[in-house]
């Protein structure tokens, strides 16, 4: 270990004590920015507004002003920020300004950080400006280093005090929070998903005692897998109809050693080859559901799990080829290979999949614009509307690679690594 003297270590303290003030100078200054750009764009008239055109949008709690939706668009492609975080920001700073004005000055003056008013704001939105006034009088003074959990337990207090239907509605929304939630969009490399949730008791009792029973017959039959993987499988069996749950109970008159009526449920595997004999090359060994990678004896697997599968083997979309159609809707082998491409909203930092987007025509169809692979990207609704309405344009480079103009002469483009902001024209040149 190198041995450094206290004047060396007292001057890399004093540079990282600048450079956090340095930070927090900068934020400070977004901040203020941020606020100006809202101001400029505030609204307080949304009866006007079309479905699919510009509209104030509140985004904090009452008495606090509400802003173009455009506008909050622009700003967070100036930010870097995808447009759902964007209106976050915005209006957690909005909050803080106008509603919590106590914090608001901590945080002026650098005692608070905006990370944890922040977080106080994004939990005092739903709360009426009488409750959101009482949560910043009680810890305004004492927010720099009050618990998160005290925090809530004021805001509850606020919630009870100044709008006790809501709170009454929160209590029987939690009074009733069973789920099962498969979080299909977790897929793992080795196929596997997690499962959680919450279910009522005795429902959960009657289900783990069934996975036992599944499991422990998995054993018997010689299974030689760990416990808790035969439970795993039993989840599966229970899916696929291999075992129902019995309703009732012995004082009702239900045999429980009678059979029981069982139903199958198919399993269907879309498959995608590329290659005739792909299982048989070894160089081979990864595949791909939707985006996630799996590997290669996963996907067989599933193929041959159980005597109900259903194998629909079909054609690989050539992500190259240009297709055309003489209409204004896309068809579905466009809209397909779009998603193949794009995998998300094109526009700059979104990420909301393609697959629940619109599919726009990047030169209008009524301006001349093709329906075709080149003329084509997807879109989400929002920034759809952004570009049909807000002055928003941009340009295909290349299938998957963008260029976005704002109507502020900013530039963006966009492929499949991500978002870069590009220099004034001016400087381009240079």
């Amino acid at each position: 270990m190198t041995s450094t003297g206290p004047g060396q270590s007292r001057q890399l303290l004093d540079g990282v004590r600048a450079h956090t003030q340095a930070a927090i100078d900068a934020e400070l200054g977004r901040l203020h920015l941020t606020l100006d750009w809202c101001h400029l764009h505030e609204t307080h008239d949304e009866a006007d507004a079309a479905v699919f055109s510009d509209h104030g949008i509140p985004m904090a709690g009452p008495g606090a002003p509400m802003v173009s939706e455009f506008a909050v668009m622009e700003l967070g492609a100036a930010l870097g920020m995808s447009t759902d975080s964007a209106k976050r920001y915005v209006g957690a700073a909005l909050e803080i300004r106008f509603r919590l004005p106590r914090i608001w000055a901590r945080v002026e003056t650098g005692e608070l950080g905006f990370w944890k008013a922040r977080w106080i704001a994004e939990h005092t939105k739903c709360l009426p400006m009488a409750g959101a006034a009482y949560v910043d009088q009680q810890v305004a003074y004492c927010a720099h280093k009050v618990s998160y959990a005290e925090v809530e337990r004021q805001i509850a207090t606020a919630m009870a005090r100044f709008d006790p239907e809501q709170a009454e509605k929160l209590r029987r929304q939690a009074a009733d929070g069973r789920k099962l939630d498969v979080h299909k969009d977790d897929l793992s490399l080795e196929g596997t998903i997690e499962v959680s949730g919450t279910l009522d008791a005795q429902d959960a009792l009657d289900f783990d005692a069934a996975i036992s029973r599944l499991a422990a017959d998995r054993k018997a039959a010689g299974s030689s897998e760990p416990l808790d993987v035969r439970r795993a499988q039993a989840a599966g069996d229970l899916a696929r109809g291999q075992e129902t749950l019995p309703f009732g109970d012995e004082d009702l008159g239900v045999d429980f050693e009678a059979p029981v009526p069982v139903v199958k449920v198919v399993r269907v595997v879309d498959l995608h080859v590329h290659e005739t004999e792909v299982f048989g090359d070894p160089n081979v060994t990864v595949g791909r559901c939707g985006r996630k990678p799996v590997l290669l004896e996963t996907i067989r697997q599933w193929c041959g799990a159980t005597a109900t599968t259903t194998i629909n083997v079909k054609p690989v979309r050539d992500l190259a080829d240009h297709l055309h159609v003489v209409a204004y809707e896309h068809p579905d082998r466009l809209i397909e290979q779009d998603d193949l491409v794009d995998h998300t909203c094109v526009f700059p930092w979104c990420t909301r999949p393609a697959d629940r987007c619109d599919h726009d025509h990047v030169i209008p169809y009524d301006k001349g614009g093709p329906t075709c692979s080149c003329n084509s990207a997807p879109l989400c609704r929002g920034h759809h509307r952004l570009k049909t309405h807000g002055g928003w344009s941009y340009d295909v480079l290349d299938r998957g690679t963008y260029v976005w103009h704002s109507p502020h002469g900013h530039a963006y483009r966009r492929d499949h690594t991500g978002t870069e902001p590009l220099p004034p024209p001016s400087r381009r040149r240079a």
